[in-house]
């Protein structure tokens, strides 16, 4: 049985056994998924390129630790979070551009889909260019809540500040996010 046709609890067990073409096969099911929950973090396509790499070896490394708790894609994609924001603190002095639009497609079943396809996208844009103007904190737990679709208990672990800090922060940024978004 080819690789490409294990499912990923055995391939786990494989790549727990160091087997280089189960990791492989690991890192091709994923890569594309954590480039881009990187990518809207980092905000740079070759730092999110080499920040997805380092957190897929760091995953492999620590890859006894991963007891099934949760799906294995869950816990890789808190690994390049976490990886991702420990690079952006570290090298935050480069210029940030905007979100990637390409990443969020907005579906949608009207009869006229170009114009209201056309009017979601603006709406998207500018909701994104509104989360990326606001301040540091605010807009981690805004990307991490509404984009990567963590809890404010997960969050709080990630950032590693306290639940109820979390929440506050949380609050106040979606109040900072409508009240810029009310002006435009």
């Amino acid at each position: 049985m080819s690789l490409n046709q294990i499912n990923i609890e055995d391939l786990i067990l494989l790549c727990k056994q160091k087997n280089q073409k189960a990791q492989c096969e690991v890192y091709n099911r994923y890569a594309k998924a954590m480039y881009n929950v990187s990518y809207r973090i980092v905000k740079d396509a070759h730092f999110a390129e080499d920040v997805m790499q380092e957190g897929f070896l760091k995953a492999f490394d620590k890859i006894n630790s991963y007891k099934q708790e949760v799906a294995f894609g869950s816990w890789l994609k808190r690994i390049i979070v976490n990886a991702s924001i420990d690079f952006y603190k570290k090298n935050n002095q480069f210029s940030l551009e905007d979100f990637d639009n390409s990443v969020y497609k907005i579906e949608d079943n009207c009869e006229d889909s170009a114009d209201v396809e056309s009017f979601n996208n603006l709406k998207v844009k500018q909701i994104l260019e509104t989360i990326n103007a606001l301040k540091y904190n605010y807009r981690m737990v805004l990307t991490l809540f509404y984009i990567e679709g963590y809890d404010s208990e997960e969050i709080s672990e990630i950032l590693n500040i306290s639940n109820s800090n979390c929440r506050t922060t949380l609050s106040r940024a979606k109040e900072s996010l409508r009240k810029k978004l009310e002006e435009i």
